[in-house]
């Protein structure tokens, strides 16, 4: 004869854990930072527990006689057996000692009970049969994560605790050449006022178009992935993965892309660009050029890349071709969306994300030099305000022609390929100006002290 199945649970150590609860009320500070009344499989163990919680939240006596008052006030006390079962509860728990390890046990019954749950959330999902497939998985893999994410509570640590968590981590990265904790960008002028790229971090880069911000994320994106073996997820929303490549094959061989694309390379380049390809198939960057992308898919492609090989770093290029899961209206709502939603990717995957951005026309109207400014990302919704760290680009060979910046500058010399990063906003940090040397036929990024020795 079939029976169905209950799901999972203890009955015995919700009662201990309850009654560990009456006769040590101190005990509920061992536990009250991972179980949650609703981890408790039987509705009166649960108002119980609430009503412990309850008492404690208001600095008030717990014992046996508050909670059948505080049962009686609610109307529950005689729901729960009345005060018989909390004496009950009381004879059969010798000891608080080990209200933990009860405690445990109702906390992970629980989330099995939920895994259940979900199974059959997802399931609904799929009969659905919604047309937008992404979003659907989206759907499915947040019911998933919640569960993780809703299984831990932070609670309070001791300073010397993290400091000594972190100083191990740091010791573990040198030694062991583990995945760097904090990534560099590579720029060491940038990489000291940022004091490196901080996990959880949205990253801005700004800049008006055609003055390499592309190129500036993927030379971050090579430097991360090659020479500190970083995984770094690309979301390239305007170039292909082919034009990346070539780029980055560019950068990496000192042949300039259009003769790469050509073939037309004598026996020397040609050894040059199969060493580059060696250096770049072994680093760890991987190219999503899907053209369009809602911020929902951003998050399910990302933590599915973080599950499947580990990512260190994300850079989406670029952020106003992102669209909001919800197809809003207005544009400047629209901007909000992504812009938080990409904050939460931020922390949600604990790694530092890249995101561009384009200015708005507001920087043209102005007399040159045309120098950007925070305001010219107001336009952008909460962009500004959501970002912890704000890097605007400018060149000033791209507002002055050479005979423009003579006549001008008369004496000095043409800054050919100078770009300012000015960094604009630093939530944790100062600020400051930074200069970097780009080299248009290779279409990468220098430091200014080492373009000299550069290929």
């Amino acid at each position: 004869m079939y029976q169905e199945k209950l799901p999972p649970h203890d009955i015995n150590a919700e009662e201990a854990t309850l009654g560990s609860l009456l006769i040590d009320p101190d005990a509920i500070f061992k536990i009250d930072t991972f179980l949650r009344a609703k981890d408790f499989y039987q509705e009166s163990n649960e108002w119980v527990y609430e009503a412990c919680t309850s008492l404690v939240s208001r600095s008030e006596v717990l014992d046996q006689v508050t909670v059948a008052r505080e049962l009686s006030q609610q109307g529950k006390l005689n729901a729960v057996g009345g005060p018989a079962y909390l004496s009950r509860l009381v004879s059969i728990t010798p000891t608080s000692v080990n209200v933990e390890h009860y405690a445990r046990i109702v906390s992970r019954l629980a989330t099995m009970r939920r895994m259940i749950d979900a199974g059959s959330r997802i399931a609904a999902i799929g009969y659905d049969a919604d047309p937008d497939v992404d979003k659907a998985l989206a759907k499915a893999e947040g019911i998933l994560f919640d569960i993780h994410d809703n299984r831990f509570m932070r609670d309070f640590q001791r300073l010397g605790d993290i400091l000594g968590d972190y100083f191990d981590k740091t010791i573990a990265t040198k030694s062991e050449g583990e995945r760097p904790n904090h990534l560099k960008t590579g720029f060491p002028a940038i990489d000291k006022i940022l004091g490196n790229l901080q996990r959880s971090d949205m990253i801005i880069l700004g800049a008006r178009p055609s003055l390499g911000k592309s190129s500036l994320a993927l030379t971050i994106a090579r430097n991360a992935a090659v020479d500190q073996k970083a995984g770094v997820a690309v979301f390239s929303l305007e170039m292909s993965s082919d034009q990346l490549a070539r780029r980055l094959l560019s950068g990496e061989s000192g042949i300039p892309s259009n003769k790469i694309a050509s073939g037309e390379l004598n026996d020397a380049e040609e050894k040059r660009v199969m060493h580059a390809l060696g250096i770049l198939s072994d680093a760890s960057i991987y190219i999503d050029d899907s053209p369009h992308l809602n911020a929902d898919q951003l998050l399910s492609k990302s933590r599915r890349l973080r599950n499947e090989v580990g990512i260190d770093l994300i850079i989406i290029d670029y952020l106003q071709i992102v669209y909001g899961s919800d197809r809003v209206q207005n544009p400047i709502q629209e901007m909000t969306l992504v812009s938080r939603s990409i904050k939460a990717l931020a922390r949600d995957l604990d790694v530092p994300v890249i995101a561009l951005s384009q200015l708005s026309r507001a920087v043209m109207s102005r007399n040159k030099p045309r120098i950007p400014q925070l305001s010219d990302l107001r336009e952008s919704g909460s962009i500004e305000q959501d970002a912890d760290v704000v890097m605007l680009m400018y060149r000033t060979d791209k507002d002055y022609t050479e005979e423009e910046w003579n006549s001008t500058h008369p004496g000095e010399r043409y800054p050919l390929g100078m770009t300012d990063i000015e960094i604009a906003k630093h939530r944790n940090g100062p600020t400051g100006n930074v200069k970097l040397y780009f080299r248009d036929n290779l279409t990468k990024f220098n430091s200014v002290e080492l373009e000299r020795g550069s290929p």
